[in-house]
């Protein structure tokens, strides 16, 4: 079994994270990919997230209830503190033993990956698939040193703008699911 596992603060969710999975999950002939909202992320300590941990949770629920390729994983809320992706990868290993997994990061983030918490037990755990942006043509999957690239269109969407078109009273309409709009409107978040 081959299965992704995508990470993140989620806040809000968007239809960017969506078509990210989705190009993922096609390129790389995954069974399944794993959404792992994050509790609090390690590098962001001092700028939390802005909605809490189980809306966060309850509106990557919302976002990919229709699709049975998708499943949610409460691990980093549930464990509380900080969200350290070698204990997440760890987990994931235990419950699904065999599979192989392919944590989905983005060119930015690879980077820094030598400054997470034990890096090199992480790449032991997991395939690093670094999602290349781009409108460019090209191999869908291309091998490099940590891993592999994996080539997902552009889309110039982000949490920071849903936020602050929240906040200036501007429509998210095709920003978001519209399960995650309904959510949004009715918890009064980002106002």
């Amino acid at each position: 079994m081959r299965i992704g596992v995508f990470g993140g603060t989620f806040d809000p969710p968007h239809v960017g994270h969506l078509l990210l999975a989705s190009d993922a999950r096609e390129a790389l002939g995954l069974d399944r990919l794993i959404f792992v909202p994050a509790a609090t992320q390690p590098f962001k300590v001092n700028t939390p997230p802005i909605a809490s941990a189980r809306d966060r949770l309850e509106m990557v629920r919302l976002a990919v209830a229709d699709d049975a390729n998708y499943t949610i994983d409460d691990t980093e809320i549930d464990r509380k503190g900080l969200s350290f992706t070698v204990d997440t990868l760890e987990q994931l290993s235990r419950k699904n033993p065999g599979a192989k997994l392919f944590l989905l990061l983005g060119e930015d983030t690879l980077a820094g990956i030598d400054g997470w918490r034990n890096p090199g037990r992480i790449r032991e755990l997991a395939t690093l698939a670094v999602m290349r942006r781009s409108g460019s043509e090209g191999s869908p999957v291309t091998a490099i040193a940590d891993g592999v690239t994996v080539l997902a269109r552009r889309v110039d969407v982000s949490s920071t703008e849903i936020r602050e078109r929240l906040r200036a009273g501007k429509s998210i309409k095709g920003f978001v699911p519209e399960s995650v709009e309904r959510f949004i409107e009715a918890r009064g978040l980002y106002r």
